[in-house]
Protein backbone atom coordinates (compact mmCIF):
# COMPACT_ATOMS: atom_id res chain seq x y z
CA UNK A 1 0.00 0.00 0.00
CA UNK A 2 1.26 3.33 -1.33
CA UNK A 3 1.71 6.40 1.41
CA UNK A 4 -1.74 8.01 -0.83
CA UNK A 5 -3.28 4.20 -0.90
CA UNK A 6 -3.09 4.31 2.63
CA UNK A 7 -3.94 8.13 3.35
CA UNK A 8 -6.87 7.80 1.07
CA UNK A 9 -7.93 4.57 3.20
CA UNK A 10 -7.69 6.62 6.41
CA UNK A 11 -9.84 9.51 4.72
CA UNK A 12 -12.30 6.64 4.38
CA UNK A 13 -12.07 4.99 7.43
CA UNK A 14 -12.87 8.02 9.72
CA UNK A 15 -15.48 9.11 7.18
CA UNK A 16 -17.35 5.84 7.91
CA UNK A 17 -16.90 5.89 11.54
CA UNK A 18 -18.30 9.58 12.40
CA UNK A 19 -22.15 8.57 12.52
CA UNK A 20 -21.03 5.35 14.61
CA UNK A 21 -19.48 7.68 16.89
CA UNK A 22 -21.97 10.42 17.32
CA UNK A 23 -24.47 7.50 17.84
CA UNK A 24 -22.18 5.32 20.02
CA UNK A 25 -21.32 8.72 22.34
CA UNK A 26 -25.40 9.19 22.80
CA UNK A 27 -25.76 5.66 23.08
CA UNK A 28 -22.94 5.47 25.85
CA UNK A 29 -24.69 7.87 28.18
CA UNK A 30 -27.88 6.37 28.00
CA UNK A 31 -25.88 2.88 29.09
CA UNK A 32 -24.44 4.39 31.67
CA UNK A 33 -28.01 5.15 32.66
CA UNK A 34 -28.99 1.91 32.92
CA UNK A 35 -31.18 2.03 29.87
CA UNK A 36 -30.51 0.40 26.69
CA UNK A 37 -32.08 1.80 23.35
CA UNK A 38 -32.36 -0.44 20.87
CA UNK A 39 -34.71 1.70 18.69
CA UNK A 40 -31.55 3.40 18.04
CA UNK A 41 -32.09 2.69 14.42
CA UNK A 42 -35.28 4.69 14.37
CA UNK A 43 -33.38 7.65 15.60
CA UNK A 44 -30.72 7.40 13.44
CA UNK A 45 -33.07 6.96 10.07
CA UNK A 46 -35.23 9.53 11.63
CA UNK A 47 -32.51 12.33 11.38
CA UNK A 48 -31.62 11.16 8.16
CA UNK A 49 -34.76 12.14 6.77
CA UNK A 50 -35.68 15.19 9.36
CA UNK A 51 -32.01 15.94 8.21
CA UNK A 52 -32.94 16.06 4.23
CA UNK A 53 -36.55 17.61 5.12
CA UNK A 54 -34.73 20.33 7.34
CA UNK A 55 -32.13 21.19 4.57
CA UNK A 56 -34.75 21.29 1.76
CA UNK A 57 -37.00 23.63 3.45
CA UNK A 58 -34.24 26.07 4.88
CA UNK A 59 -31.50 25.71 2.24
CA UNK A 60 -29.33 24.90 4.67
CA UNK A 61 -27.02 21.69 5.62
CA UNK A 62 -26.56 23.31 9.10
CA UNK A 63 -30.23 23.93 9.94
CA UNK A 64 -30.82 20.42 8.51
CA UNK A 65 -28.72 18.53 11.13
CA UNK A 66 -31.05 20.62 13.77
CA UNK A 67 -33.90 19.42 12.34
CA UNK A 68 -32.16 15.93 12.27
CA UNK A 69 -31.67 15.90 16.04
CA UNK A 70 -34.72 17.33 16.62
CA UNK A 71 -36.27 14.14 14.86
CA UNK A 72 -33.84 12.17 16.55
CA UNK A 73 -34.76 13.46 20.00
CA UNK A 74 -38.39 13.03 19.30
CA UNK A 75 -37.84 9.21 18.33
CA UNK A 76 -36.37 8.49 21.41
CA UNK A 77 -39.16 10.68 23.52
CA UNK A 78 -41.44 7.77 22.48
CA UNK A 79 -39.05 5.14 23.43
CA UNK A 80 -38.10 7.04 26.77
CA UNK A 81 -41.89 6.98 27.21
CA UNK A 82 -42.55 3.50 27.06
CA UNK A 83 -39.10 1.92 28.74
CA UNK A 84 -38.72 4.86 31.13
CA UNK A 85 -41.87 6.41 32.23
CA UNK A 86 -43.82 2.69 32.04
CA UNK A 87 -41.03 0.60 33.18
CA UNK A 88 -41.98 -1.41 29.40
CA UNK A 89 -39.36 -3.99 28.76
CA UNK A 90 -36.04 -2.13 27.14
CA UNK A 91 -35.36 -4.76 24.13
CA UNK A 92 -39.29 -5.29 22.64
CA UNK A 93 -39.83 -1.40 23.30
CA UNK A 94 -36.54 -0.59 21.17
CA UNK A 95 -37.47 -3.37 18.47
CA UNK A 96 -40.90 -1.80 18.49
CA UNK A 97 -39.47 1.54 18.23
CA UNK A 98 -36.62 0.59 15.34
CA UNK A 99 -39.61 -1.17 12.92
CA UNK A 100 -42.03 1.69 13.98
CA UNK A 101 -39.10 4.48 12.35
CA UNK A 102 -37.88 2.59 9.31
CA UNK A 103 -41.64 2.27 8.30
CA UNK A 104 -42.71 5.77 9.26
CA UNK A 105 -39.64 7.49 7.86
CA UNK A 106 -40.06 5.15 4.25
CA UNK A 107 -44.23 6.71 4.96
CA UNK A 108 -43.57 10.01 4.66
CA UNK A 109 -40.29 9.77 2.15
CA UNK A 110 -43.07 8.46 0.03
CA UNK A 111 -45.44 10.84 0.69
CA UNK A 112 -43.31 13.86 -0.33
CA UNK A 113 -41.68 12.64 -2.91
CA UNK A 114 -44.11 10.32 -4.63
CA UNK A 115 -44.62 6.13 -4.22
CA UNK A 116 -41.44 5.18 -6.24
CA UNK A 117 -39.62 7.94 -4.08
CA UNK A 118 -37.26 10.41 -6.46
CA UNK A 119 -33.55 11.50 -6.22
CA UNK A 120 -33.00 14.45 -3.59
CA UNK A 121 -30.38 16.90 -4.33
CA UNK A 122 -29.75 18.16 -1.07
CA UNK A 123 -27.60 21.23 0.30
CA UNK A 124 -24.56 19.23 1.59
CA UNK A 125 -21.77 19.78 4.76
CA UNK A 126 -18.64 20.51 3.07
CA UNK A 127 -15.65 19.16 4.57
CA UNK A 128 -13.76 21.75 6.23
CA UNK A 129 -10.29 22.02 6.83
CA UNK A 130 -8.69 22.88 9.87
CA UNK A 131 -5.74 25.11 9.00
CA UNK A 132 -2.45 23.67 9.77
CA UNK A 133 -3.37 20.28 10.64
CA UNK A 134 -4.39 19.27 7.97
CA UNK A 135 -1.17 19.54 6.95
CA UNK A 136 0.08 17.12 9.43
CA UNK A 137 1.89 14.10 7.18
CA UNK A 138 -0.29 11.11 6.62
CA UNK A 139 -3.10 11.52 9.59
CA UNK A 140 -3.63 15.18 8.78
CA UNK A 141 -5.85 14.96 6.06
CA UNK A 142 -8.03 12.14 7.18
CA UNK A 143 -8.77 13.85 10.58
CA UNK A 144 -8.68 17.57 10.01
CA UNK A 145 -10.39 17.57 6.34
CA UNK A 146 -13.93 15.90 7.34
CA UNK A 147 -17.11 17.77 7.98
CA UNK A 148 -17.90 19.90 10.64
CA UNK A 149 -19.82 17.05 12.37
CA UNK A 150 -16.54 14.67 12.83
CA UNK A 151 -15.09 17.89 14.95
CA UNK A 152 -18.28 17.77 17.09
CA UNK A 153 -17.15 14.15 17.64
CA UNK A 154 -13.59 14.61 18.35
CA UNK A 155 -14.69 17.50 20.73
CA UNK A 156 -17.69 15.63 22.75
CA UNK A 157 -15.90 12.67 23.44
CA UNK A 158 -13.31 13.84 25.72
CA UNK A 159 -15.80 16.46 27.26
CA UNK A 160 -18.58 13.56 27.67
CA UNK A 161 -15.28 11.67 29.17
CA UNK A 162 -14.58 14.45 31.78
CA UNK A 163 -18.53 14.49 32.85
CA UNK A 164 -18.70 11.27 33.25
CA UNK A 165 -15.89 10.51 35.66
CA UNK A 166 -14.72 13.85 36.87
CA UNK A 167 -18.80 15.81 37.94
CA UNK A 168 -21.37 15.17 40.46
CA UNK A 169 -23.97 15.12 37.39
CA UNK A 170 -21.67 12.29 35.69
CA UNK A 171 -21.61 10.67 39.51
CA UNK A 172 -25.19 10.68 39.80
CA UNK A 173 -25.88 9.23 36.29
CA UNK A 174 -23.44 6.40 36.41
CA UNK A 175 -24.68 6.16 40.14
CA UNK A 176 -28.69 5.52 38.41
CA UNK A 177 -27.49 3.01 36.00
CA UNK A 178 -25.43 0.42 38.66
CA UNK A 179 -27.84 1.09 41.62
CA UNK A 180 -31.10 2.94 40.80
CA UNK A 181 -32.27 2.27 44.51
CA UNK A 182 -29.35 3.30 46.38
CA UNK A 183 -29.23 6.47 43.93
CA UNK A 184 -33.11 7.49 44.74
CA UNK A 185 -32.04 7.12 48.77
CA UNK A 186 -29.24 9.60 47.81
CA UNK A 187 -31.71 12.14 46.60
CA UNK A 188 -31.79 11.28 42.49
CA UNK A 189 -34.53 11.47 40.58
CA UNK A 190 -34.00 8.34 38.70
CA UNK A 191 -36.65 8.73 36.03
CA UNK A 192 -35.48 12.10 35.29
CA UNK A 193 -32.26 10.78 34.55
CA UNK A 194 -33.09 8.02 33.06
CA UNK A 195 -35.53 9.95 30.72
CA UNK A 196 -33.11 12.71 29.91
CA UNK A 197 -29.98 10.18 29.36
CA UNK A 198 -32.24 8.86 26.71
CA UNK A 199 -33.23 11.88 24.56
CA UNK A 200 -29.24 12.90 24.72
CA UNK A 201 -29.11 9.62 22.85
CA UNK A 202 -31.91 10.11 20.52
CA UNK A 203 -30.57 13.86 19.89
CA UNK A 204 -26.89 12.11 18.72
CA UNK A 205 -28.04 9.43 16.91
CA UNK A 206 -30.17 12.13 15.01
CA UNK A 207 -27.17 14.12 14.01
CA UNK A 208 -25.85 10.94 13.01
CA UNK A 209 -28.62 10.60 10.71
CA UNK A 210 -27.99 13.96 9.27
CA UNK A 211 -24.65 13.49 8.79
CA UNK A 212 -25.64 10.43 6.95
CA UNK A 213 -28.18 12.64 4.74
CA UNK A 214 -26.34 15.40 4.19
CA UNK A 215 -22.31 14.87 4.55
CA UNK A 216 -22.01 11.37 3.14
CA UNK A 217 -24.10 10.37 0.60
CA UNK A 218 -26.19 13.83 0.06
CA UNK A 219 -29.29 12.52 -0.58
CA UNK A 220 -32.10 10.18 1.04
CA UNK A 221 -32.83 6.88 0.47
CA UNK A 222 -35.29 4.46 2.54
CA UNK A 223 -33.49 2.68 5.06
CA UNK A 224 -30.26 4.10 4.88
CA UNK A 225 -29.63 3.46 7.89
CA UNK A 226 -28.62 -0.14 7.14
CA UNK A 227 -28.49 -1.09 10.59
CA UNK A 228 -26.12 1.34 12.34
CA UNK A 229 -28.03 1.80 15.04
CA UNK A 230 -27.00 -1.47 16.15
CA UNK A 231 -23.48 -1.22 15.40
CA UNK A 232 -23.17 1.69 17.16
CA UNK A 233 -24.82 -0.46 20.22
CA UNK A 234 -21.92 -2.87 19.91
CA UNK A 235 -19.36 0.04 19.23
CA UNK A 236 -20.75 0.86 22.59
CA UNK A 237 -19.70 -2.28 24.17
CA UNK A 238 -16.37 -2.60 22.21
CA UNK A 239 -15.57 0.82 24.02
CA UNK A 240 -16.34 0.00 27.05
CA UNK A 241 -18.94 2.33 28.41
CA UNK A 242 -15.89 5.16 27.58
CA UNK A 243 -16.67 8.07 25.41
CA UNK A 244 -12.63 7.83 24.74
CA UNK A 245 -12.88 4.29 24.01
CA UNK A 246 -16.22 4.00 22.09
CA UNK A 247 -15.06 7.22 19.60
CA UNK A 248 -11.77 4.72 18.95
CA UNK A 249 -13.90 1.68 18.95
CA UNK A 250 -16.28 3.85 16.33
CA UNK A 251 -13.44 5.03 13.86
CA UNK A 252 -11.85 1.10 14.59
CA UNK A 253 -14.81 -0.15 12.78
CA UNK A 254 -14.99 2.74 10.04
CA UNK A 255 -11.34 0.90 9.06
CA UNK A 256 -13.24 -2.33 8.66
CA UNK A 257 -15.54 -1.11 6.75
CA UNK A 258 -13.00 1.21 4.89
CA UNK A 259 -10.78 -2.47 4.31
CA UNK A 260 -13.99 -4.12 2.98
CA UNK A 261 -13.89 -1.42 0.05
CA UNK A 262 -10.08 -1.23 -0.67
CA UNK A 263 -9.92 -5.19 -0.81
CA UNK A 264 -12.48 -5.07 -3.42
CA UNK A 265 -10.86 -2.86 -5.24
CA UNK A 266 -7.64 -4.76 -5.50
CA UNK A 267 -10.04 -6.92 -7.34
CA UNK A 268 -9.63 -10.46 -4.85
CA UNK A 269 -11.05 -13.81 -6.26
CA UNK A 270 -13.48 -14.44 -3.13
CA UNK A 271 -17.06 -14.19 -2.93
CA UNK A 272 -18.37 -10.59 -2.24
CA UNK A 273 -20.33 -11.13 0.35
CA UNK A 274 -16.77 -12.20 2.22
CA UNK A 275 -15.74 -8.83 1.95
CA UNK A 276 -19.30 -7.20 3.38
CA UNK A 277 -18.98 -9.62 6.21
CA UNK A 278 -15.62 -8.42 7.20
CA UNK A 279 -16.46 -5.42 9.45
CA UNK A 280 -18.63 -7.57 11.56
CA UNK A 281 -16.19 -10.10 11.74
CA UNK A 282 -13.69 -7.76 12.99
CA UNK A 283 -15.64 -6.50 15.30
CA UNK A 284 -16.83 -9.58 16.89
CA UNK A 285 -12.84 -11.04 17.20
CA UNK A 286 -12.46 -7.63 19.12
CA UNK A 287 -15.36 -7.96 20.97
CA UNK A 288 -14.34 -11.74 22.21
CA UNK A 289 -10.97 -10.17 23.14
CA UNK A 290 -11.46 -6.96 24.64
CA UNK A 291 -14.61 -7.16 26.14
CA UNK A 292 -14.09 -9.98 28.38
CA UNK A 293 -12.62 -7.88 30.48
CA UNK A 294 -15.09 -5.02 31.07
CA UNK A 295 -18.47 -4.70 33.07
CA UNK A 296 -21.73 -3.04 31.74
CA UNK A 297 -23.09 -1.33 34.09
CA UNK A 298 -25.53 -3.70 36.94
CA UNK A 299 -29.13 -2.11 36.21
CA UNK A 300 -28.43 -2.30 32.27
CA UNK A 301 -31.59 -3.10 30.44
CA UNK A 302 -33.50 -3.74 33.84
CA UNK A 303 -36.93 -1.86 34.58
CA UNK A 304 -36.81 0.53 37.28
CA UNK A 305 -40.46 0.04 39.24
CA UNK A 306 -40.07 1.77 42.47
CA UNK A 307 -41.89 5.18 43.04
Amino acid sequence: MTEAELSLFLEASVRLGIPLALAALGETISERSGVINIGLEGSIIAGALGGALGALAFGSAGLGVLTGAAAGMLVAAVFAAFAVGLGADQIITGTAVTLGGLGMTGAVYQARFGATGTELSLPTLQALPLPFLERIPLVGSALFAQAPTAYVAYVLAPMLWYWLFRTPAGLELRAVGEAPDAAKAAGVRVRRVRFLATLVGGVLAGVAGAHLALAHAGTFAENMSAGKGFIAIAVVVLGRWNPLLVLGAALFFGAASALQFFLQALGFDLPYQLFLALPYLLTLAALGGWVGRARAPAALAIPWESE
